[in-house]
């Protein structure tokens, strides 16, 4: 006769439910002090002004959900957000039209050099935008693209430009070029082999990266601030500081455009999330 099925089953140990309980409780901390800050940021978009510097908790005693609605009235909203999607929009087709036969070059083709040229590539991810803006100033007044949308697509286009070729030469080194021999093999030219066979293949960390790309110059701040003086060209993170005056800051209205600002980050987190992991991992690869 068989022992019952709960018979069978081997006793937790109480040392493997702390450490499970442990995990749980690092967990939970780390998405709390992650938050956190959002959470404090729509709480106060929800307060009045008086509530803001007279009240003594983080929850709004009265939602003023109308903050939300205010701010398209107060402060030309919709054209920052445009501009901002242009901006982040055309950097990041630029940097990746350019990007991707760099790094499928540095990635199938040997020449000589070309260590050193990698060693460039990484050095210029240390330079800071702030540190070479007197120089973009100059080069953007001579070619005429100062307060321009333009201009800031190209600047934005050029400081992504190394992580683009970095990360898509990792990606494409871990496919294996046995696939486009073969492709070669039956006919296709070394650009259909690419197009046809290997963009598919490395289609994780291609959204990945684009993906880095779009975020990086949405966020950009530093340049748009020196370079755009004309209010219709601003883009949302430089146009948001309608709110903030010289006399007064309106905070209510300065987060609640702040969150604005947060939600195509979020959506295009939600869209690559399964893709994230493993093009980042097989950007990672050792070449």
């Amino acid at each position: 006769m068989s022992q019952p099925a709960a018979a069978l089953k081997k006793p937790v140990s109480v040392k493997r439910v702390i450490l499970r309980l442990l995990l749980y409780f690092v967990v939970l901390d780390v998405c709390i002090i992650t938050l956190y800050p959002y959470f404090a940021m729509l709480c106060t978009a929800l307060k009045s002004r008086n509530e803001i510097f007279g009240g003594n908790t983080i929850l709004p005693v009265t939602a003023l959900w109308s903050n939300f609605i205010d701010i398209w009235s107060r402060a030309p909203m919709a054209r920052y957000m445009l501009n901002s999607i242009l901006i982040a929009g055309g950097s990041t087709i630029i940097a990746m039209l350019c990007g991707i036969p760099a790094a499928y070059a540095l990635a199938r083709m040997k020449f000589k050099g070309q260590t050193a040229f990698l060693g460039v590539i990484i050095v210029s991810q240390m330079f800071a935008p702030v540190v070479l803006l007197i120089g973009i100033y100059k080069v953007m007044l001579s070619m005429g693209l100062t307060d321009s949308i333009l201009g800031l697509i190209f600047i934005n286009a050029a400081f992504n430009q190394a992580f683009t070729v970095w990360l898509l030469r990792g990606t494409f080194m871990g496919i294996s070029a046995e696939m486009e021999q073969a492709a070669t093999i039956d006919g296709c030219t070394r650009i259909q082999s690419m197009m046809r066979v290997l963009l598919p293949v490395a289609a994780p960390g291609i959204v990945t990266t684009l993906i880095f790309i779009f975020i990086n110059a949405w966020n950009e701040y530093t340049v748009a601030l020196c370079l755009i003086s004309t209010d219709t060209f601003k883009p949302l993170t430089v146009g948001i500081n309608t709110f903030n005056g010289y006399n007064i800051i309106e905070w209510q209205y300065l987060f609640a455009a702040s969150i604005f600002a947060i939600i195509p980050v979020v959506i295009l987190f939600m869209c690559i999330e399964k893709n994230l992991v493993s093009g980042l991992a097989s950007g990672g690869v050792k070449g």
